[in-house]
């Protein structure tokens, strides 16, 4: 079969995907294996690729955490799935359901262990989920990170977002568009930012309410102040890091939520002062994907609402490192995905 592993160029330079061979892998007991049909990618994969993230150790491994298939085999002792299955994987091998635990970091696909950028991989049984009905292989291949994040952060962790609450989404890129469709969904408002007005305009046709081109902008956070009658949101999806994060202070409501996600704008510390989040007696989630388990359940949410990721362009698997080009310019709206 063929995959990609991601290797270094020369002795030390950055990581690229690299297409190799190998054998089809055989599934063992407890295990099923999956021919993988789609990927997508994830600004994570970004900080694989260039060391700044994970990258299993000394050893090259298979990149890419988010992936659907269907089953082909399955190993002894496992009756809960068949072949023809139409399945997804998790982004923790391991964490199935509960809250989150450190050693879950030792299986996360395309990270700290292989990944899904392959024709098949044998998984445990445990680490699979049923992809809906509605959906086809490449919207399934975007669940798995962003979406999940999205749900975690908003019906999970700490309070599920309020009824005719406001969401401020920052960018639009895979978890921030995700968490549009589904508050609006939910009958909430969001405000969205992006430096783009095409992208904007995107946006509001999802269920954006309110639309801020922060490159027009500077100072948004005023802007999602005034917007929201003085009070701020209910919520902010903070993909940013360090240099939204004041920003990000500033626009939520008292007594409101700022889910921490992303570091789009590095992992300096923030300059910024943390009073204001005692001022407002503020809550931050740090939100690091999700569970099984809250995968079955988001699934259900996307299903009765009939929501579908957007994927903004597809590539072909021998077109893996375009792929990665394509996220790393950043001019994509929602997800960026590799059909096999």
């Amino acid at each position: 079969m063929k995959r990609y592993l991601l290797k270094p160029e020369g002795e030390d330079g950055p990581l690229r995907p690299v297409a190799d061979e190998c054998a089809k892998p055989e599934p063992q007991s407890g295990e099923v294996l999956v021919k993988m049909r789609a990927c997508s990618l994830n600004y994570r994969d970004l900080l694989v690729k260039s060391g700044q993230s994970a990258s299993g150790g000394d050893g090259a491994i298979v990149p890419l955490s988010d992936g659907a298939g269907e089953i082909e085999a399955v190993g002894e002792g496992i009756t809960d799935w068949k072949a023809g299955d139409r399945v997804a994987l998790t982004f923790f091998q391991d964490w199935q359901d509960g809250p989150f635990s450190m050693k879950y970091h030792k299986a996360a696909r395309g990270g700290s262990c292989d990944g899904v950028l392959s024709e098949y991989v044998a998984v445990p049984a445990h680490s699979v989920v049923r992809i809906p009905d509605y959906l086809n292989f490449i919207e399934a291949a975007c669940l798995p990170c962003a979406a999940v994040t999205a749900w975690q952060a908003l019906f999970e962790r700490g309070r599920p977002f309020p009824d005719g609450g406001t969401l401020l989404c920052l960018g639009t890129g895979g978890v921030s568009v995700i968490a549009l469709q589904m508050v609006a969904a939910a009958g909430g408002k969001v405000i969205i930012t992006s430096s783009s007005d095409e992208k904007l305009e995107r946006a509001k046709a999802l269920g954006a309410t309110e639309l801020i081109n922060y490159r027009k902008s500077p100072d948004w956070d005023k802007e999602v102040f005034s917007l929201t009658g003085k009070e701020g949101v209910d919520q902010v999806l903070e993909v940013g890091g360090p240099g939204t994060f004041e920003k990000s202070m500033n626009s939520v409501k008292a007594g409101g939520t700022i889910s921490m996600i992303g570091v789009l704008t590095g992992f300096d510390p923030s300059p910024a002062g943390l009073f204001p989040l005692v001022a407002r007696a503020v809550d931050v989630n740090g939100i690091y994907v999700g569970s099984r388990a809250m995968f079955a359940r988001m699934n259900e949410f996307l299903a009765k609402h009939q929501i579908r990721p957007v994927v903004d362009e597809t590539f072909a698997f021998a077109e893996a490192e375009k792929a990665y080009e394509c996220l790393e310019n950043a001019g994509h709206f929602g997800k960026v995905a590799i059909e096999f």
